[in-house]
């Protein structure tokens, strides 16, 4: 896991401005579940002076991810900043300004949930991920929903049991289930709550290539009368994807119910939402 201090010329205006970051690498090898453990003193001066010389980056304050989190952290106080920095094995310099903390944290988190690509900007969705924390932000609209919750109510402890828990769930069941029993039940149905339908148009992708568009629309025609169907296949992997449409929303809510998520032997999972 990579994070990064972060630093804002003030002097420019919120239109153009762009936040300049120095590489800080906190041990790649080390797992969201075990982040939680303090730096000491020793090894924080030392990865301070070595962050001299990283790689000069940039995050957007302008990208809509960035500032969306950054609305979250804004209204915090800088001891509540400061507090979640800690629980995550980061100090704040003492050099550094409540500002400078604060877009500190905003860094942290978009890269924890995965929300950041090695220069800073936000990511595309990845066709592999690095964590099931990870993956589960970026497929499981419910759950995102659900941590999101918990972020604007600067649940720091939530957050960190739920992404322990993505990670790794018997420990965390043998950690928490007695003082987080409601929390790992919530979670879980948010994980297996089946994506919003408000359309009859679904998105797709993950039905094996060799189908072919004909064999597809048959498929999905046993659950309702199909407007329209398109599709083409991955770059990446041997699936299909595209996009249907069905005569009516309930037809389309079936389609959702029945294949997302659905394990297809093709190296990814499923995915349908509405379009």
């Amino acid at each position: 896991i990579f994070f990064s201090f972060l630093s804002i010329s003030l002097s420019s205006p919120p239109s153009t401005m762009r936040f300049t970051t120095l590489l800080l690498s906190l041990a790649a090898s080390v797992s969201v579940s075990s982040a939680w453990t303090p730096v000491s003193p020793a090894v924080w001066t030392r990865l301070h002076r070595s962050s001299t010389s990283s790689l000069k980056l940039a995050i957007d304050y302008n990208d809509p991810v960035v500032a969306e989190e950054f609305a979250l952290v804004q209204p915090m106080s800088y001891e509540e900043v400061e507090e979640e920095l800690n629980l995550s094995g980061i100090r704040a310099p003492p050099t550094m300004n409540e500002m400078e903390v604060k877009l500190m944290l905003v860094e942290m988190r978009l890269r924890l949930a995965g929300r950041l690509d090695s220069n800073g900007a936000p990511k595309e969705k990845p066709t592999s991920f690095s964590s099931k924390f990870e993956e589960a932000m970026w497929t499981k609209p419910a759950f995102k929903e659900f941590y999101g919750a918990l972020e604007k109510k600067g649940d720091h402890n939530s957050m960190n049991v739920v992404a322990e828990y993505l990670n790794n769930p018997d420990v965390a069941k043998m950690r928490y289930s007695s003082s987080y029993g409601q929390l790992l039940i919530d979670c879980e149905a948010a994980l297996t709550a089946p994506p919003p339908v408000n359309s009859p148009t679904i998105v797709f992708s993950g039905f094996p290539a060799n189908m072919g568009e004909s064999a597809l629309k048959m498929t999905l025609e046993a659950l309702g009368p199909i407007v329209e169907i398109e599709c083409t296949q991955d770059d990446d992997f041997p699936v299909l994807k595209g996009k249907v449409t069905f005569e009516d929303i309930e037809s389309a809510k079936k389609a959702v119910a029945q294949y997302n998520g659905m394990d297809m032997g093709m190296g990814t999972l499923l995915e349908m939402a509405s379009a």
